[in-house]
């Protein structure tokens, strides 16, 4: 059983920064208003430097903490479909995209503090052992002292304490679950969760009971430390703002990633 050592607080972190050039992606003004760590993407599924450099100004005006998001090279697919690295080849991708996300943070006198795959690179990863530990040795080599923000219960965890990096345990607030407790694939037609009401009533269930429930109605015990809203949806806004009320309304508190008070280690 899942342990809920993170009883009275949670963090809520959302995919920004994923604009490019002129045309714009999801609403981070907003969302930054309410979450309280961003996942950055770096550049090769999304966003620009000065995209990246926009983001991180609006996350030091929100005291929302700064997570790189490495994705593939894929700026056609936003990183959602599958390329086939070779383990060198992701362990440059992954030291690449973190390392541009700290240049960029010092623009500001910000810190990089957690990493979390992107797309198609974090479902590959979250059942195959092989990434998810190139994905943690390149995020150590980089900074031992980065949090991995992984998927709930999967390879991408297990990784992370092997190789000596603090991990932080994600949900999402507004994706669904096969029977596996891997989110359901996006092409399927109850893949998201779009109503802010059930995506709060689904979020306090995992996080009341340190579970995921699949839509066949499985109960999967897991750790809650991180919840992930969207930024990138039209109903994004209302689902972010309903589940930190929701949550704050049954007394438990909102935190940056590095704040959480047991991250496993």
């Amino acid at each position: 059983m899942a342990a809920a050592t993170n009883a009275g607080h949670v963090n809520i972190n959302s995919d920004l920064g994923e604009s490019f050039g002129p045309w714009v992606m999801g609403n981070d003004t907003e969302v930054l208003k309410i979450v309280a760590s961003a996942n950055v993407a770096c550049g090769f599924h999304a966003s620009d430097p000065v995209v990246m450099m926009d983001t991180v100004k609006l996350c030091t005006q929100n005291g929302v903490s700064i997570g790189a998001h490495p994705g593939f090279a894929d700026l056609q697919g936003f990183g959602r479909r599958v390329i086939n690295l070779s383990v060198k080849e992701l362990e440059a991708n992954i030291a690449y995209q973190i390392g541009a996300l700290q240049a960029i943070a010092a623009l500001h006198g910000a810190k990089v503090t957690h990493m979390k795959p992107h797309g198609m690179m974090a479902n590959m990863s979250a059942e195959s052992p092989e990434m998810s530990e190139a994905i943690a040795r390149a995020t150590k080599a980089v900074d031992r002292d980065l949090i991995f923000l992984a998927q709930a219960n999967t390879e991408q965890g297990k990784a992370a304490l092997k190789h000596g990096l603090r991990v932080a345990e994600e949900v999402f607030a507004d994706r669904t679950y096969t029977d596996a407790g891997l989110l359901t694939p996006r092409k399927e037609a109850n893949s998201m969760i779009k109503d802010p009401a059930k995506a709060v009533e689904h979020v306090r269930r995992m996080v009341d009971e340190q579970a995921i429930y699949s839509t066949s109605g499985k109960r999967i015990p897991c750790r809650v430390d991180s919840i992930c809203v969207h930024g990138d949806g039209p109903t994004a806004v209302s689902v972010a703002k309903a589940v930190r009320e929701g949550l704050e309304a049954a007394g438990i508190r909102i935190v940056p990633l590095p704040e959480m008070p047991s991250l496993r280690h």
